[in-house]
């Protein structure tokens, strides 16, 4: 098992840093290799495993970082949260879309899984010009029906403290090694 990234990234890292800082602080652990997304989906666990693409474009930005965080603030919530990074973690990001079977690649992107089997997904298609309101009650009805861990991810006093970047991805440097 290697933890060694093979792709190179394609923005820097510094100034993506921030859009993973938001989910790390509602309780999001990252993916960064395809190991990782192996050990992390397929388990038989009956527990059920959150996987958000994070991106770089303004429908994360506005709507599926603040949403599902906001949704992360619900009583039921799922058991495992995690996140990989499109244009970051390059690999990683490529084993979630294989597990996400039957949907083209989408970022941002937020699937539910249950011992290893995808149950919800929804699309940048889904989120894009959606308030990140009505991102997490979608969201939350989803976790009332699938999951059962009591909630929420953090306390109140952390999360009022989570501020989201309000920027476009699209003026950010790309990396040069």
């Amino acid at each position: 098992m290697s933890n060694v990234v093979s792709r190179p990234p394609v923005y820097d890292q510094e100034a993506v840093q921030p859009m993973r800082d938001e989910l790390i602080a509602v309780g999001f652990e990252e993916l960064l290799t395809p190991e990782q997304v192996d050990k992390s989906i397929d388990v038989n666990d009956d527990k059920t495993v959150l996987v958000m693409i994070n991106s770089v474009c303004g429908s994360a930005a506005e709507s599926a970082r603040p949403g599902v965080s906001l949704a992360l603030q619900h009583q039921t919530i799922p058991d495992k949260f995690y996140t990989g990074f499109a244009g970051q973690e390059r690999d990683a990001v490529e084993r979630i879309r294989q597990k996400i079977k039957g949907y083209p690649p989408s970022s941002p992107s937020i699937a539910l899984f249950k011992n290893g089997t995808l149950i919800y997904f929804m699309s940048r298609y889904e989120i894009k010009g959606i308030p990140h309101e009505q991102i997490a009650n979608i969201l939350i009805e989803v976790f009332d029906e699938y999951c059962s861990r009591t909630g929420p991810s953090i306390n109140p006093g952390q999360y009022a403290k989570v501020e989201y970047a309000k920027t476009c991805g699209s003026k950010l440097p790309l990396f040069k090694g």
